[in-house]
């Protein structure tokens, strides 16, 4: 592995890029970086301009070309038991090891010091880069990015999304809908209990109506997923003061992943109408004041790029791999592809390692990435 793949990771690692954090010293080193090498880079700020998304392109005015896009964002090391420092890399054993190093800052790592090489040839066709916040907390940040490219005339044609894949192109995953339940009752002491409204109890009819709206998803099945179907789970729920008070207020969340293609709004649309048609009127029958509000925390569509495609079979070579899969875990792609750009994912790492105490990437992955970009560059030489 050269020394500027791994001197690049180190900067990278360097940067607390924890999803609650600024990214902007982050990007602004990568700006300047490419800024350096002639590159056209663009900035879209968050409404509190404390993050950013960044995006470049080098190569030929026009339509078309390939995207190179991964999140700088990382999930928290705070309570993890690390044995080195997670936002510094430490080289052990043909690991580097630091948080982000998997997902995804070894896949940045590798872009970045390939665009040099890039930039020094007569490509016949754009090379774009994408470079965006808070992936982690539900893909939110790239979406004034993609709002751009919806409306470019030279958005790209095909895109790689660097997630960690262990360099093995996939196809496809899951899309995902966050949302969180408030029930807001009427406390009284217990000892009149009739006299309330139990917020707790009327979450638990909500809950357990999603549980059977989450048994009627198992109907439509596809084999290409793990579980090949879509799931529905409450995550967290949050409620009551003390046993000898009727709660007053309940909360909880849910999500469901879904498989591509699967239209989830009609199963929020039954959730809210049983609560309007069978809870409220009970509720408010002893409060006037009782409600139930639903809402939306994050949502991303799935992927599901036809592995038989021409791109499917550029990538294959680029990466030397056919073995395409899919993954359980979400990502951006979903967004890219819905903006007209065909996606497909491959990137160094495992999510096996990723978001645990010493996260790492192996040496050997970031080599089979730069060979990657190396026959992609080679591609758009052609």
């Amino acid at each position: 592995m050269s020394d500027a793949v791994r001197d690049m990771l180190a900067r990278l690692l360097a940067f607390d890029t924890t999803s609650r954090e600024s990214n902007l010293e982050l990007i602004h080193f990568i700006q300047n970086y490419l800024t350096g090498l002639g590159v056209e880079t663009q900035l879209f700020l968050d409404a509190s301009a404390r993050k950013a998304n960044l995006y470049a392109r080098t190569g030929p005015v026009g339509h078309g070309g390939v995207m190179l896009s991964g999140h700088t964002d990382v999930v928290p090391a705070d309570g993890q038991q690390w044995s080195v420092p997670p936002f510094a890399l430490t080289h052990q054993h043909g690991r580097y090891y630091g948080r982000g190093s998997a997902d995804m800052k070894g896949f940045l790592a590798c872009v970045l010091v390939s665009v040099p090489e890039f930039v020094a040839q007569p490509l016949r066709m754009p090379l774009h880069l994408a470079f965006s916040y808070d992936e982690e907390v539900g893909c939110l940040g790239v979406r004034s990015l993609v709002a751009h490219l919806k409306a470019s005339q030279d958005k790209p044609a095909m895109c790689i999304v660097g997630e960690p894949t262990a360099m093995k192109p996939v196809y496809g995953h899951k899309g995902k809908l966050a949302m969180r339940c408030q029930v807001y009752g009427h406390a009284c002491h217990s000892a009149y209990t009739p006299q309330g409204v139990n917020a707790i109890e009327y979450a638990a009819k909500l809950i357990n109506k999603l549980t059977s709206l989450g048994t009627q998803l198992t109907a439509t099945q596809n084999r290409c997923f793990d579980p090949p179907y879509s799931t529905l789970q409450v995550g967290t729920i949050n409620g009551g003061t003390v046993l000898n008070i009727v709660p007053q207020d309940c909360q909880f969340d849910f999500e469901i992943r879904h498989l591509p293609g699967v239209a989830v709004d009609a199963v929020i649309s039954e959730l809210e109408q049983y609560a309007e048609e069978e809870l409220l009127p009970a509720m408010r029958r002893v409060a006037a004041s009782s409600d139930i509000r639903f809402q939306p925390l994050s949502q991303y569509p799935g992927l599901f790029t036809d592995p038989q495609s021409d791109f499917a079979r550029w990538l294959a070579q680029w990466c030397s791999s056919d073995e395409f899969t899919t993954v359980a875990f979400g990502t951006e792609g979903g967004l890219f592809d819905e903006a007209g750009v065909a996606t497909l994912i491959c990137g160094p790492g495992s999510m096996d390692q990723g978001h645990k105490p010493d996260e790492y990437v192996s040496v050997e992955q970031l080599e089979r990435c730069m060979k990657m970009l190396a026959n992609l560059r080679t591609w758009m030489l052609a």
